[in-house]
């Protein structure tokens, strides 16, 4: 659900005692629509005002800072960078919240500031104002022609959003409830009818009301109110007791949904996990989102490159396949050029069909042989042979073709693997290199140069180092340059992935350190959905790379194999004990 009023409130409230009198020492925007502040004590507080997901919390995840910062970045870096967050309010019962900045303003004198996150989905916003409440600038400008009801503008007095004509929760009566129920018309759903008449209610919320009132989530209005309303009374009383338990809800381990409450609406149909933290729950509730938002934005062109390459090989491979089948009954043609020689006594020119004994048959049945009537009986004959020795030759052409297509599939399947996986600018911009190197992308002016990127690194529950390939040319140098021949080389079996290096020191390493290792080796793959992966190990010194082949393509020998389950609760737990 987006984050609503009262679910934002509870996020606030987390936050203030954890973020008041707190030094901003850097500003950072790593994306169009998000600003992170950087507070003393290596605290990073994140304010989305993405259409699809603004909020903001505390956040762990790392997120790459751009080498050219925006202009908006620069404004608040000029205005904010060293304040102390006094204070962080939300107006009540809107998606609105107010930093309060005490910082130095431009002739060095304090002055309090006001960075203003309007959380409202598809018409978020983040504004900077002054201590009068005059915008300096904001990330979204809105004029006239845009909204002729509010304006957002440098120089304009800031005013909230206009409130939605609903009732308070915490001020109805419930005389009033009950007016406003019979009001609502026979048969009106309760569920709706909550969002539409009471303030701060999101539909997900207003379901598990009805739910618990009535036992069901599409009960009506009509005959329900005195149960609706002592629902509604005892939800209120935990709004006002700031009772609130961060839980996510998740579809076969899949995340669909978070809230500030306990929801029974989907019985076994969902799972509910409870968080100790709203931070944290909004963190593990987006990373995915957010990590499939920038591939559609970084790497639209590469996804699109990769998989027409795809596509192309594919249809390619199947022409291939039919014309090598094709190739293989040959011997066909050889019969119909012997049996037509065997037969030239009983031939003329101008004959369409030949209908000889086939002496190649044990059981020496007829064969009908096709002519060419504009064509001698030895020019027959002789077309045959040349079929025969085209398809001859053929076999071993296209079966070498065949081949190198196969592998240039598998490589441009890996690249659509990886892109998957990327998670910061370099990342992309690697695979876009590699990309470009390969031929399939054309080059942007002159070649820029590119600092090496890093391999993921974890840390076993044995202290052992584990490293995760980002993309194929690091899954080469990893393998090939970087690991010392005693470590251990994991990859998922026949299915695409990540190289991943367990570093022993040349020591035996320990069963659970080489679970682990399978278990990253699964996640970081296209099965990372999956249970029982089977992982492959060998020894460094028996993976080798042949001549010519693909970035990321290897061969490996004396290996063993192992079933892994993905886990990301383990990824996450390996990477905090590097």
């Amino acid at each position: 659900m987006p984050l609503d009023a009262v679910c934002l409130q509870a996020v606030v409230a987390e936050l203030a005692p954890q973020i008041t009198g707190s030094r901003i020492e850097k500003i950072q925007q790593p994306a169009r629509d998000q600003v992170v502040l950087l507070l003393r004590g290596n605290r990073r507080l994140l304010l989305s005002a993405g259409g699809g997901q603004p909020r903001l919390h505390l956040t762990e995840l790392p997120r790459d800072n751009p080498a050219q910062p925006p202009m908006f970045c620069m404004l608040l870096r000029k205005y904010l960078s060293g304040g102390i967050i006094e204070s962080i309010q939300q107006a009540p019962l809107e998606r609105v919240v107010t930093l309060t900045v005490s910082a130095a303003d431009e002739l060095g004198e304090r002055s309090q500031f006001s960075l203003i996150l309007e959380a409202v989905a598809r018409r978020a916003n983040l504004i900077l104002a002054d201590k009068d409440g005059h915008i300096i600038d904001c990330l979204r400008r809105i004029d006239f022609e845009m909204n002729p009801d509010r304006q957002v503008l440098p120089g304009l007095f800031y005013h909230l959003p206009m409130p939605p004509d609903k009732v308070s929760p915490f001020t109805v009566t419930e005389e009033e409830f009950a007016a406003l129920a019979a009001a609502a018309g026979e048969g009106a759903p309760a569920d709706q009818w909550l969002v539409r008449t009471v303030n701060g209610l999101s539909p997900l919320v207003a379901r598990e009301l009805t739910f618990r009132a009535c036992g069901s989530t599409d009960a009506p209005v009509t005959g329900h109110t005195a149960a609706l309303w002592s629902a509604f009374a005892a939800w209120r009383d935990t709004v006002n007791e700031k009772h609130f338990t961060p839980a996510m809800l998740k579809r076969s381990g899949v995340p669909m949904d978070f809230t500030y409450l306990h929801v029974g609406q989907y019985g076994g149909a969902a799972e509910e996990e409870t968080y100790t933290s709203f931070s944290r729950l909004l963190d593990d509730f987006y990373e995915k989102r957010e990590q499939a938002e920038r591939v559609k934005q970084k790497g639209q062109d590469l996804v699109k490159t990769a998989s027409n390459g795809a596509a192309r090989l594919r249809r390619k491979i199947a022409a291939q396949e039919q014309e090598l089948a094709e190739s293989k009954n040959r011997d066909k043609w050889r019969v119909y050029g012997e049996l037509i020689t065997a037969n030239l006594y009983r031939m003329e020119r101008g004959m369409s069909r030949l209908t000889a004994q086939n002496y190649y048959d044990p059981d020496c049945t007829d064969v009908d042989i096709p002519l060419d009537v504009r064509l001698s009986p030895q020019e027959n004959a002789a077309k045959y042979f040349k079929k025969y020795t085209k398809a001859k030759t053929a076999e071993k052409y296209i079966t070498a073709q065949l081949e190198k297509a196969r592998v240039e599939l598998t490589y441009l399947e890996s690249v659509l693997q990886e892109l998957t996986l990327a998670e910061s600018e370099q990342d992309f911009n690697d695979i876009r290199a590699e990309l470009t190197d390969g031929g399939y992308l054309r080059a942007r002016g002159r070649k820029q140069p590119q600092r090496p990127s890093k391999p993921r690194e974890f840390r076993s529950t044995a202290g052992l180092r584990i490293l995760v390939g980002r993309n194929n040319r690091q899954n080469d140098r990893l393998t090939a340059k970087d690991a010392e021949k005693w470590d251990i080389w994991l990859h998922t079996q026949r299915i695409h992935g990540s190289h991943v290096i367990l570093c022993t020191g040349g020591a035996q390493p320990d069963e659970q350190s080489l679970l682990e290792a399978a278990s990253l080796a699964a996640y970081f793959s296209q099965a990372q959905d999956g249970t029982k992966v089977p992982v492959d190990y060998a020894p460094v010194k028996f993976v080798k790379k042949p001549a010519g082949s693909p970035p990321g393509f290897v061969n490996y020998t004396n290996y063993k194999t192992i079933l892994a389950d993905p886990s990301e609760e383990l990824v996450k737990r390996l990477a905090a004990g590097r």
